[in-house]
């Protein structure tokens, strides 16, 4: 499961800029895997109605409490809507926010068993052994 992080490449609202940013730094700060889905250019067109069309939260900004479509950055986990801005920021300051990004974790690919912590050793950042 990657997260999709719906982001505008251009844009005059330095609000959603900045929210951008901070989204990404955060990602990237905690480890999480993610895409960039950039809203804007000719390759937008599609994503950005399939944003608009699946976002249930506008994403609001102080310039523009209201608007009238969503706004980036919008995330998606796999196709399943996760929230705006606010609500990723909600859970990151709640330590809540792979729960948020629905992201399961430590999943084997074989079961759907939950492997607890203390039964994992961190190789690397990219490799994990069991303990058996």
């Amino acid at each position: 499961m990657v997260v999709q992080v719906y982001i505008t490449g251009v844009s005059c609202n330095t609000e959603v800029k900045s929210r951008q940013q901070r989204v990404l730094s955060i990602l990237d700060s905690k480890s999480i895997k993610y895409e960039i889905v950039d809203i804007t250019g000719e390759d937008g067109e599609k994503p950005k109605a399939y944003m608009q069309l699946n976002a249930t939260s506008l994403g609001g900004t102080l310039n523009d409490p209201v608007p009238k479509h969503p706004l980036p950055p919008q995330l998606f986990n796999d196709g399943i809507y996760c929230g705006d801005y606010d609500m990723f920021d909600e859970a990151n300051e709640l330590g809540e926010l792979k729960s948020f990004l629905k992201i399961e974790e430590f999943k084997t690919e074989e079961s759907s068993d939950v492997i607890a912590p203390e039964d994992v050793i961190l190789v690397s950042n990219k490799e994990i052994e069991l303990i058996e």
